[in-house]
């Protein structure tokens, strides 16, 4: 209901209705708020079902409704509207109500005849009996504005959607639903600020307001017309200077345009439109001279104000005609922007300007710099590529401009669009055309070609390009050219176990007073804390990573600030905080849907979230498709830890050509690049695959391969997947023995980072190599007899340690909602469970599901094909269908998906 549920008056209104007492609910509300709804639901009250019910619209030219004798519910609309004889008659039933009225009267509070008198004057004579409400209707919250705009838009509906739509709508009802409705055909997956402003002004809003607006006498347009071309609140002096009256007149027409409801005192002293999108349609109705008269004259009101809105004075001054003032404005609102840290705002300004063809080419290389400066920064943006690489190819262009430009082309290539090898050409390019005309410049452009993220390249490139950088930097005495090798060769001796990397991380330049340097600095941290993590170091990489996120957000850095919120997935991912993860995957692939680089962290750890939950094939589409960049434009950690997961399922659908094909691919880029601790992710599926494709000496010079590359690093994960490995090759030669001793040792190093899901995975492993080696014979055929009860009884300990080890992993897994690994486990360990565990007979379970219905039915509700689960349950596909069948039956599901909503947790 429109009203609150707690508003005073419902309950007064529902025992008039209830035949006790009368009652008289005026319902307040400007154009739009809802009155009419509010009225269509109080008739809908139970305790209005069977008792009479009259809507009575004012003005209407309709005969008077005279409600029959005993409890009534009169509902009046449009009270503003009303006639003499209408309201007399008002007066009348209301001064003498008969017990059980319950009365409505909706009206338009700036359409009153008498401010604040729905029925005008005098007064009404209420009596004593009658009790009198007044109940307010307000405009919505951004948070009702979300729920409405979810409703008919969906997922589309995105924060800055949201956000424009409530400040563009006032938070009015109707105008949010009117812009909805427009919004609602977009062809776009996701609906964007920009998609708000191209609605353009609802039809109604634009009727009521230019209608209010042309009531006004001639003399009285002007201030109307000058808080159109404002387009925002203003005070009454400026308003009035913009309006060109003096002030008497503007006064007048003031008190004019209020009592008219076209304006309204929307803050203390400050006037304007009620709803701000009305501004435009008032504004386009204007005539042409004299909208450029108005806008002239706001140019130079603004320009008084102190801070000036340069912004604002640029848009004026365009539409007034001054073009070279026009320009001068653009320039120092992008400088105070981009200085303040509002690099968004910098862009779309820069980028509106660039694109007029009137723009000379010297305006051109000057203004293309500062777009170039914040677009590194701030988010992706297709448009200014696209005008940096027109502007670059410019013949006309300086050599160090064009240097410049091509700079921040090349950054904004790799970063935000995903095109590393045509961003680090351009990178290239643009330090031979800087030299030593701007060493500080070529710096920084040889900073970038030493990231070792990048897919291209080698490690020992990446050190021999820092190494330049770093020369040219001490001989600039350029604080920030030092700044942003100070953060490239922290981030990088993180990523490659130097002994010096907190050192180096410790030093970066977090408190300089250059903002240049400080943004350097959040960018190292956030890298820092990236690398840190890829290590196996994961407290010092939260630390980092908190770190560099507040220092990032307080400076205005978006692009880091999104950088770092996908190393969190990442966190989050590996130390097991998995509880809402797959949602705050999704909502972070949303937010950087544009930017391929940036969402890849999503995208790997949905996928292997979905893998773990046994969907398969949703965990393909993550990795893969739905917008995942492919191997080269993917950062090489990112695209080594994917292949990771492609090769064990590969395994899992027991494919050993692609797993193995994968497998050599993959560890080739790593192996090339040189930096081993990011194989940590790759190794054990890659070694495994390779062995049971029947090449183990592949396998073994993978294991001595990854270990000797890790001799003398830092690297506690890529350690642990060392051991990982070297027990998957152990397992596949058929030393079981040997491999559960190393499986062990795996997942003790796993439970120390802490890693829970590797753990789990390496201890089942043990426990997996435990069992098999009991149930082989004790010693070779024709071998010396074997103390054959010391053998039993060890067996036995080995065989109890193993199942009790399985049911930790049981429990692990369950825990962190692996679905399909803890349905692989549990399979296991019914296989080797002791008989006395097992109840004799078959439980008369009846209509609850067993245990094995329970576990087929989730993995069919994650997904799963039945010989999928036949694959992980060791059962026939014809067995996991009579399951699926049994289970959709007993719990009532219309489908395998809708198993998961239906079956118990089994938890």
């Amino acid at each position: 209901m429109t009203a609150a549920p707690c508003s005073p008056w419902l309950a007064p209104l529902r025992l008039a209705l209830a035949g006790n007492g009368s009652v008289l609910v005026f319902v307040e509300g400007a154009a739009g708020l809802g009155k009419s709804r509010l009225l269509a639901e109080l008739g809908g009250l139970p305790e209005a079902v069977g008792t009479p019910r009259v809507l009575w619209r004012c003005g209407a030219a309709e005969d008077r409704p005279d409600p029959a004798g005993g409890p009534a519910l009169l509902m009046v609309d449009d009270a503003h509207r009303a006639s003499p004889e209408e309201k007399q008659w008002l007066r009348r039933l209301l001064e003498e109500p008969r017990d059980g009225l319950a009365a409505v009267v909706a009206y338009r509070p700036e359409e009153l005849a008498t401010a604040g008198l729905p029925l005008g004057a005098p007064t009404v004579a209420y009596p004593p009996g009658l009790a009198v409400f007044r109940h307010r209707l307000r405009a919505w919250d951004v948070e009702r504005v979300r729920r409405a705009a979810a409703d008919i838009l969906g997922e589309r509906a995105t924060d800055e959607a949201v956000a424009r739509l409530h400040t563009c709508s006032g938070g009015v009802p109707q105008v949010v639903a009117d812009l909805l409705a427009a919004l609602r055909a977009g062809p776009g997956p996701r609906c964007t600020a920009a998609d708000v402003d191209a609605a353009g002004v609802p039809v109604r809003l634009a009727e009521l307001v230019l209608s209010r607006a042309d009531a006004l006498a001639a003399a009285h347009r002007p201030v109307v017309w000058a808080a159109a071309v404002l387009g925002e609140p203003a005070g009454r002096d400026e308003l009035l200077a913009v309006s060109g009256l003096d002030p008497a007149h503007g006064r007048d027409a003031l008190l004019a345009a209020l009592a008219g409801a076209v304006l309204t005192e929307v803050g203390e002293g400050r006037y304007g439109f009620a709803v701000r999108l009305a501004a435009p349609a008032v504004r386009e109705r204007v005539p042409g001279p004299v909208r450029q008269e108005l806008h002239e004259r706001a140019a130079r009101v603004l320009a008084r104000r102190q801070p000036v809105p340069w912004a604002e004075v640029a848009r004026h001054r365009k539409a007034a005609g001054r073009s070279r003032s026009w320009l001068r404005a653009v320039e120092k609102a992008a400088r105070a922007a981009a200085e303040a840290g509002r690099h968004q705002e910098a862009i779309g300004l820069l980028e509106r300007t660039l694109a007029v063809p009137e723009v000379s080419p010297a305006d051109r290389a000057r203004l293309a710099p500062l777009l170039a400066r914040s677009a590194v920064l701030g988010l992706r943006s297709d448009q200014t590529v696209n005008v940096l690489t027109q502007v670059v190819q410019d013949p006309a262009l300086p050599a160090e401009v064009r240097g410049e430009l091509r700079l921040d082309l090349g950054l904004m290539l790799c970063n935000q669009v995903g095109d590393l090898v045509a961003g680090a050409r351009e990178l290239e390019v643009a330090v031979g055309e800087l030299g030593e005309v701007r060493p500080t410049l070529a710096a920084r452009a040889m900073v970038a070609l030493a990231m070792p993220e990048w897919p291209t390249g080698t490690l020992a490139g990446h050190l021999e390009w820092l190494h330049k950088a770093a020369a040219l930097a001490r001989e600039s005495g350029n604080d920030v050219a030092r700044a942003a090798v100070a953060a490239n060769h922290a981030s990088l001796a993180v990523a490659c176990g130097d002994p010096r990397a907190r050192q180096l991380v410790a030093a970066l330049p977090v408190d300089s007073p250059q903002a240049g340097c400080r943004e350097h600095a959040a960018r190292g941290l956030c890298n820092a804390a990236d690398a840190a993590l890829w290590r196996g170091s994961y407290p010092w990489g939260e630390e980092l990573l908190a770190a560099g996120l507040d220092l990032a957000a307080r400076i205005g850095a978006p692009y880091t600030e999104q950088t770092a919120q996908g190393t969190r997935v990442l966190l989050d991912w590996w130390t097991g905080r998995w509880a809402g993860l797959a949602e705050r995957c999704e909502r972070f692939v949303a937010t950087a849907a544009d930017m391929p680089v940036l969402a890849a962290d999503g995208h790997m750890v949905r996928g292997m979230l979905a893998f773990a939950q046994g969907n398969w094939a949703e965990a393909v589409r993550w990795l893969t498709a739905l917008g995942a960049p492919s191997p080269e434009r993917t950062r090489l950690p990112l695209a080594a830890a994917t292949a990771g997961t492609l090769i064990r399922l590969a395994l899992v659908r027991d494919d050993l050509p692609a797993a193995a094909d994968q497998a050599r691919a993959a560890w080739s880029a790593v192996a090339n690049k040189g930096i081993w601790s990011w194989a940590a992710e790759l190794a054990p599926w890659a070694v495994e695959a390779l062995a049971r494709a029947g090449d183990t000496a592949a396998a073994r010079r993978m294991v001595t391969e990854f270990a000797e590359g890790l001799e003398g690093h830092e690297a506690s994960a890529a350690q642990a997947a060392v051991t990982w490995s070297r027990a998957a090759l152990e397992e596949c030669e058929g030393r079981r023995q040997e491999a559960a001793r190393t499986y062990r040792k795996a997942a003790a190093a796993y439970r120390t980072l802490p890693r829970p899901y590797a753990w789990a995975m390496t201890t089942e492993g043990a426990a997996r190599c435990s069992l098999a080696h009991a149930g082989e014979p004790s010693a070779p055929a024709g071998g010396p007899p074997a103390d054959t009860a010391a053998g039993a009884a060890e067996d036995g300990r080995g065989r109890a340690q193993a199942i009790a080890s399985l049911r930790h992993c049981v429990d692990a897994y369950t825990e962190l909602g692996a679905v399909y690994d803890a349905a692989r486990a549990r399979a296991l360990l019914r296989a080797h469970e002791p008989a006395e565990v097992r109840r004799p007979g078959r439980p008369a379970l009846h209509d609850q599901l067993s245990p094995r219905e329970r576990e087929v039915a989730e993995l069919a509700a994650r997904g799963m094909m039945n010989r999928e689960i036949a694959v992980v349950l060791h059962l026939s596909p014809r067995t996991v269908e009579q399951h699926v069948a049994r289970a959709i039956r007993k719990t009532g599901a219309l489908s395998r998906r809708d198993l998961f909503r239906t079956s118990p947790d089994p938890r």
